[in-house]
């Protein structure tokens, strides 16, 4: 769905709080790809039963919510606001919702979560209550919180939002003993990863996807067809680098390319790789999962939401190990490959005890012909 897709505004009598915040959930959704790292908002307002406004965030650097649904009716006075998160009462990018509500006549605001940005943190709603709005907090508050989980990530914890994808036969093979992997799924199965490499901030892959596959990790949805966001393209470099002649370093100047590397690499490659406008963080450190922290933090801090792994078993290990795997897209082929050799999608040590497996929630089953897509999605931090 894109931003321009036309707001139903339906006439639901005698439907409660949570009928209407669901609804303004459903719109902050519309925004997913288009708005980080801004959270995705969504409001409806409210009056004698029936909805007379409604919008969400469809952009970065866009009008909010708020100022959406105020916009696509005539008069809000008198009428309850339902938003999703917060109201914001600074001067951003566009100026303060708490104020425009308030201006508005809006007689109540109720609101599903809190903003913990620390220019809003309680501010907005405390505005509101000062000016004589009645506020509510906490309307389907779980719901709301989900949606905007990679901005309440890397607000409270300063990382971003870690989805892990990965390929296998439905006897849990991401390759042969040999290491044949192509293809494990069908044609629609890999358009749907195009699709999330698309609204991600940033791809992140291991020097041994880089070295075996040597992919573009660029989200190509078809002719003519651009993805919401273009994602940097992020290799860990623990000990070696990418080649100069490789599709990434090759590419560097149309899509960004950030090499996270650690103290073991070759400087001069470094340079090298520079010249060919490759970023380069370097992360002083010689340990894999520590790289994965520090290379996060620094993701966080350069604006990214939500981040994907196209990694193989290794790399995706070592995020399991840094405990900052959030989500997990996990694609089934029809096939059976067998053999104690052939690898699995998650490589290190492992667990001992079944008791400290990594423990996820099922989010949604899709299926593509005869795939199978399982997302997963560990409980939310506090």
């Amino acid at each position: 769905m894109t931003p321009e897709t036309p707001i139903d505004l339906p006439s639901q009598d005698g439907d409660g709080p949570e009928v209407w915040m669901a609804r303004a959930i459903e719109l902050a959704c519309r925004g997913e790809g288009f708005v980080e790292p801004n959270p995705m908002v969504g409001c409806v307002l409210v009056r004698d039963g029936g909805i007379i406004g409604a919008g969400y965030h469809k952009k970065f650097g866009g009008p909010h919510a708020e100022i959406e649904a105020l916009r696509s009716c005539d008069d809000a006075s008198g009428s309850t606001a339902y938003v999703t998160l917060e109201p914001c009462c600074h001067h951003g990018k566009t100026p303060p919702c708490s104020s425009a509500l308030i201006a508005a006549g809006v007689s109540r605001v109720v609101v599903a979560a809190e903003d913990p940005f620390p220019k809003v943190a309680g501010g907005g709603i405390r505005q509101m209550i000062d000016a004589g709005i009645d506020v509510r907090v906490g309307c389907l508050r779980e719901q709301s919180e989900s949606v905007l989980a990679p901005y309440l990530m890397r607000q409270k914890h300063s990382r971003p939002w870690v989805i892990a994808k990965w390929a296998m036969t439905f006897d849990g093979r991401i390759a042969t003993r040999s290491g044949s992997s192509q293809w494990i799924t069908n044609p629609d199965s890999r358009h749907a990863v195009h699709e999330l490499r698309g609204r991600v901030d940033a791809v992140i892959a291991g020097m041994g996807t880089v070295q075996a596959d040597d992919p573009l990790l660029t989200a190509r949805l078809g002719s003519g067809i651009s993805p919401p966001r273009l994602a940097s393209r992020v290799v860990c470099c623990l000990h070696r680098l990418p080649a100069v002649d490789s599709r990434l370093v090759a590419t560097a100047d149309h899509s960004p390319v950030l090499c996270c590397v650690g103290t073991a690499v070759n400087p001069r490659q470094l340079d090298e790789l520079r010249r060919y406008g490759v970023g380069v963080f370097a992360a002083d450190c010689d340990d894999a999962v520590e790289l994965v922290r520090r290379s996060l933090t620094h993701l966080a801090a350069e604006g990214c939401s939500n981040v994907m792994i196209e990694g193989g078993g290794e790399l995706i290990a070592s995020f399991f190990e840094a405990g900052m795997v959030d989500e997990c897209h996990v694609y089934l082929g029809p096939k059976v490959v067998g053999g104690l050799h052939a690898v699995g999608p998650v490589g290190g040590l492992g667990v001992e005890a079944i008791e400290d497996a990594h423990t996820f929630g099922i989010r949604g089953i899709d299926r593509f012909g005869d795939d199978v897509r399982l997302v997963y999605r560990r409980r939310l931090l506090g």
